[in-house]
């Protein structure tokens, strides 16, 4: 039996996962929430490198196509520190391409960890720039039926909005959420370095609206990282994501 807590969580990524993948054609009402001046500090140092306009496939998905080795890792440093993604072609093998694809370019640099849920999951993926955001808001990848493995803590999976939906956006399982497993969010990978660091991301705006005092994910796809430093600026970023050797 599932515990009522988890059914509200469950719940609450569902509406979310929608939006996140589709608000950007209308915002909604937008939330505020104030941060210690060191915070905003380091938000705004991240957000300067943001990747717009530094690799072509950035605004042009169908030049990033490169084909992930079987098994690779993901280097993420972040405003907290670093965390390593290990990636199975074999768990996933559309979502194992784009992912590899996705920090090649660059496209995770300077994005921010938007909508941080304790005990459940940590999201990112929306650009920095609205620019990169409106060229790959079309640009979905075909499911992939699992293969066994579960959203358990630590796995690493795409959001999605329904079939066939997933674009840019990654959530990193904070527990077991085994229950997200027969909703079509497979994983492709898992943090075997620094899940400490992820579990550490700022988590004092909740979830997003209406169920928290997050960002709005309409807004963050049309304004930017402009709308998160006016606005949350307590939030941590990636600093930069690289494929390792």
């Amino acid at each position: 039996m599932i515990e009522p807590k988890k059914i509200a969580a469950a719940v609450s990524f569902f509406a979310a996962a929608s939006l996140a993948l589709c608000a950007c054609q209308g915002p909604s009402a937008s939330q505020s929430s104030t941060a210690p001046e060191p915070a905003q500090t380091q938000t705004q140092s991240a957000a300067s490198a943001s990747p717009a306009g530094q690799n072509p496939a950035l605004t042009n998905p169908a030049m990033a196509d490169a084909q992930a080795p079987q098994t690779y890792r993901a280097r993420f440093s972040t405003t907290k520190g670093d965390f390593v993604v290990e990636v199975h072609r074999d768990w996933a093998p559309r979502g194992a391409d784009r992912f590899y694809n996705l920090v090649k370019i660059g496209y995770f640099n300077g994005d921010a960890f938007f909508r941080v849920v304790k005990g459940f999951m940590v999201q990112f993926g929306i650009n920095g720039s609205p620019a990169v955001n409106a060229a790959w808001h079309e640009a979905a990848i075909p499911d992939d039926p699992s293969v066994g493995h579960s959203n358990s803590m630590g796995m690493v999976t795409f959001a999605t909005a329904g079939p066939n939906t997933r674009t840019t956006q990654i959530f990193i399982n904070y527990g077991n959420n085994s229950f997200l497993d027969s909703q079509g969010f497979t994983p492709f990978g898992q943090i075997v370095e620094g899940m400490n660091v992820a579990e550490s991301l700022y988590g004092g705006y909740g979830d997003g609206p209406p169920s928290g005092r997050g960002p709005d994910q309409g807004r963050l796809q049309s304004e930017g990282n402009s709308y998160l430093q006016a606005s949350f600026p307590n939030l941590d970023y990636v600093k930069t994501a690289v494929i390792e050797p």
